[in-house]
């Protein structure tokens, strides 16, 4: 059975450089590289010789595609090394930032996972708190938060959201509109719904907008989301009502600091996916449980959905939200964002 909170109390203590347990046949214990402190790893492990879990993109990325555990992308990789890697030559590692600077640090051996299942588990707890998907694993009865395998499949996993607060919120040349506050029950992310206007009886427009911290606020030219995030919201007022789901999903859902890397990634000649996939992500970390449960919140149960992106579409669907129609939401390109647009069409298969 799942523990509510477990899943937000282990994110919690990964990005503040603590250790959690994943139960199981072999129950370990992990920190993140990211965020251990050098003197929390020696006093867990005093002769530093943790091995390092990383991804299986992660691992092609480094070259050990060839080696034993490391040719299945979906698998995770336990490295080791004498000497151990110490701090610095583990982040070398897990960053790919440095992987067109840093200096040989020797031959890595992949070592063999009697049981992958929490180490596969293990890796998407730094995924979903923004961390490098790359652990310490650790020999220690001192954990600041233990999860079973339970906690991390299946039902499980199908998140909640709470109502946290409501208010009036004028914006120009809209309708009457009210912003809602929400938390989710699995990571304890707050996420704002939007409700403009009125719906007339008819399935209201909907637009699943995904945190953009460069586009909408700096108003970046190297994506579309700030202009699609004021098209959405005209394009609502103008029908008379609808919802704005804003939704904390920075990067397709890697974090604003993973996003960041990625961008350094593509400056030296990766597109979006590539430069997700050397991090260690998918291409789209996202899933749209929690816009679903928000949209059951308010009582939408059948929806006009604003996206070019037909995993939208599909994915709403499969959380109960009927999509009675897909509205095109197109933008036009600049010189920054035309290669960006490009792979969306051609390999996120967006309808553009």
């Amino acid at each position: 059975m799942s523990r509510p909170g477990a899943v937000e109390r282990a994110n919690a203590a990964l990005r503040t450089g603590r250790p959690v347990r994943i139960g199981g046949s072999e129950p370990l214990a992990f920190v993140s590289i990211e965020t251990a402190a050098p003197e929390l790893l020696e006093v867990v492990d005093p002769q530093a010789k943790a091995p390092l879990l990383i991804s299986g993109r992660r691992a092609i990325a480094l070259s050990l595609a060839n080696e034993r555990d490391a040719a299945d992308p979906a698998l995770p990789v336990l490295l080791d090394r004498e000497p151990w890697l110490d701090v610095a030559a583990a982040m070398t590692l897990a960053d790919p930032a440095q992987d067109f600077s840093r200096a040989p640090i020797g031959p890595l051996r992949p070592l063999h996972l009697q049981s992958p299942e929490p180490a596969k588990a293990a890796l998407a707890l730094p995924r979903a708190a923004g961390l490098l998907p790359a652990l310490w694993i650790v020999e220690t009865k001192e954990v600041a938060a233990s999860v079973e395998l339970g906690d991390l499949h299946g039902e499980a996993l199908r998140p909640e959201v709470t109502l946290l607060s409501r208010a009036r919120l004028p914006l120009e040349d809209m309708p009457e509109t009210q912003i809602f506050a929400f938390r989710a029950s699995d990571d304890g992310q707050d996420h704002v719904a939007l409700l403009v206007g009125a719906f007339g009886g008819k399935p209201p427009l909907i637009r699943l907008h995904s945190e953009c911290l460069t586009g909408d606020v700096f108003g970046s030219l190297k994506c579309d989301c700030g202009p699609q995030l004021k098209e959405a919201l005209r394009l609502i007022g103008t029908a008379g009502g609808g919802v704005l789901l804003y939704l904390r999903q920075e990067g397709r859902g890697i974090g604003l600091a993973n996003k960041l890397r990625a961008y350094a990634l593509q400056d030296r000649g990766l597109d979006t996916v590539d430069a997700n996939l050397r991090l260690g992500f998918s291409d789209d970390e996202r899933d749209y449980a929690h816009a679903a449960a928000m949209l059951r919140a308010i009582g939408i149960g059948e929806v006009r959905l604003l996206t070019n992106n037909p995993n939208k579409v599909a994915a709403l669907e499969a959380e109960g939200i009927k999509v009675a129609e897909r509205v095109a939401h197109h933008m036009p390109s600049n010189p920054h964002n035309a290669d960006y647009l490009a792979v969306k069409r051609s390999r996120s298969r967006h309808l553009l």
